[in-house]
């Protein structure tokens, strides 16, 4: 029998129906393994299908993989060709799972900074009692959101509900995007953008193409009144640069959900950077039930893709790394 292994430290007993039945469909039986266990090397030819989040260096091992789906959006540590028993085996991510818990985090982080909670709450623990004033809304501000995919489609949707004034989609092509964008622009054309941003919000893979595309030089053409929110991936700005600009007045402020180290060193500048608001990579982690039962049902949808012979809807080019 053909055989999915399932690296699991999320599924609850709903899940684990689901991705049993869908599978016993197509002749699949399934085995979980929950972290930190993992797949015996022993048995790790037996598996023709992966789902959820293997050590990268274990997938070598499984030398009749034909199709590894991660339970996550970002895949650039499973990047590298070498990592694979052979170059045909399909990778895909779970793109679309992430979307709303994402979007919430920007829309929480974003109204910190307008209102300058990372100033109250430090006052709060040094038992200060003060105004920071004015402060800003979402009401009225020019959002550019850098990444136009299920993350960043979730938060325009949410921000033009809050009345921002208008919201413009960055992406690689000129593509129809959701209507919460009010334009689409490509990455060509971002340097005329900047410069009347009020909120710049960056959703980005890990690629050559987005390393450090928010330079030195594109954070100096910002008005020193923007804010910078970043969950995509850590080397999408120059983290130094940020920094600098902050410290220096030249930014109002940013939020981090994602470094270029990680976990980020102590000592490292970022700590003590001025109105920078730093989470751990959390924005996207499983806690929430709905993040949970979406994932598993993509996989699922794939899955049923997979057993009728054709290729997942989120497959992931490796050469390009999305």
């Amino acid at each position: 029998m053909r055989k999915i292994a399932v690296y699991d430290n999320f599924t609850e007993p709903k899940h684990r129906r689901m991705i049993d039945d869908t599978a016993a469909r197509y002749g699949f039986a399934v085995d979980y393994y929950e972290a930190p266990q993992t797949v015996p090397p022993e048995k790790r030819g037996e598996y023709e299908v992966i789902y959820g989040m293997p050590k990268p260096s274990e997938l070598k091992d499984f030398v009749n993989l034909k199709w590894f789906c991660g339970s996550f959006a970002g895949v650039d540590a499973y990047l590298d060709e070498g990592l694979y028993p052979c170059p045909e085996v399909m990778l895909s991510n779970s793109s679309g799972a992430y979307g709303v818990t994402i979007a919430e985090h920007l829309i929480m982080v974003t109204l910190m900074l307008l209102r300058h909670e990372v100033t109250y709450c430090a006052d709060a623990a040094a038992q200060r009692w003060g105004e920071v004033l004015p402060m800003r809304s979402i009401i009225g501000s020019t959002i550019t959101v850098l990444g136009t995919g299920d993350i960043g489609t979730e938060f325009a949707r949410r921000a033009k509900a809050m009345g921002a004034a208008c919201i413009r989609g960055v992406r690689r092509t000129k593509r129809a995007a959701d209507p919460a964008f009010d334009a689409i622009y490509t990455h060509e054309e971002l340097d005329g953008l900047l410069p009347d941003t009020d909120i710049l919000v960056m959703a980005l893979p890990a690629t050559g193409e987005t390393r450090h595309i928010l330079s030195a030089e594109r954070i100096a053409v910002m008005k020193d009144s923007a804010y910078v929110v970043n969950v995509g991936r850590g080397s999408a700005i120059d983290q130094n640069a940020l920094v600098a600009a902050l410290n220096g007045g030249k930014l109002a402020g940013a939020a981090l959900d994602v470094f270029e180290e990680e976990p980020l060193p102590a000592g490292d500048p970022a700590w003590t950077a001025k109105n920078l608001l730093i989470t751990p990579h959390i924005a996207g982690q499983m806690s929430l039930g709905y993040t949970r039962d979406r994932n598993a049902a993509l996989f699922c949808e794939d899955l049923e893709r997979y057993g009728r012979g054709e290729k997942p809807l989120r497959l992931v080019n490796r050469r390009v790394g999305y």
